[in-house]
């Protein structure tokens, strides 16, 4: 009976200790380090976003140095900055402007001889980009589809070939955790969110072995 009256005490100690720090405090610090974690994981994607637009604004420019500059600053923000996933980037100016160079100089080789062949690359080239102005998978699809209805022989493999369109499409995976602030936030979430989960399994163990300990007595 002593053991059983001992053991009492001692759980209501256990009880007043953990009153202490009460759960509401904790869930108040886990909801304020959640709305840090979502703010600074926004400003990642943010940060991903402007430096995907400077690709898209050098590729409109038609600036190859630059754009190989703001592909490798994007590439390096996305691997170092979680939630900063690129999704695809195309370059889209880029690849008509190397058709485009690619159908006038067939052009130019065939000025007297296989000119056929350059005016069905010309028409290819012209029938997607008016059918699909902007880069996208349908107008991969729809260059592939013209140069396949070009008779073989009628001009030099290396002019009846466009580029690949997959040489222009580039795509950055985010880390699922990075030491940046965002990171920090987040790990700071678990913490406080596993701290209210135990608090609670405790508080729950300690009040269920104090009433075991009431019927015994």
């Amino acid at each position: 009976m002593a053991y059983w009256v001992a053991n009492k005490r001692s759980v209501k100690r256990d009880i007043k200790k953990l009153q202490h720090v009460k759960t509401w405090h904790l869930v108040v610090l886990l909801a304020l380090s959640l709305f840090v974690s979502a703010t600074f994981l926004r400003l990642n994607n943010v940060g991903m976003v402007e430096r995907r637009d400077a690709v898209y604004a050098a590729d409109k420019v038609g600036d190859e140095n630059a754009i190989w500059d703001r592909l490798y600053d994007l590439q390096r923000y996305a691997a170092t900055h979680m939630n900063a996933d690129t999704g695809d980037v195309y370059l889209d100016n880029l690849y008509k402007a190397d058709v485009e160079a690619i159908t006038k100089q067939t052009e130019q080789a065939n000025a007297n001889g296989n000119s056929s062949g350059a005016a069905l690359l010309r028409a290819a080239y012209e029938t997607c980009k008016n059918r699909y102005p902007g880069y996208s998978p349908a107008y991969i699809a729809c260059v592939q589809s013209e140069q396949a209805k070009i008779p073989a022989g009628t001009v030099t493999i290396e002019s009846a070939q466009f580029p690949s369109p997959s040489l222009y499409r580039h795509a950055y995976i985010a880390p699922l955790w990075s030491p940046d602030y965002a990171g920090w936030a987040v790990l700071v979430s678990f913490v406080f969110a596993v701290a209210v989960i135990v608090r609670f399994c405790i508080e729950v163990y300690l009040r269920w072995q104090l009433r075991r300990t009431y019927r015994v007595v």
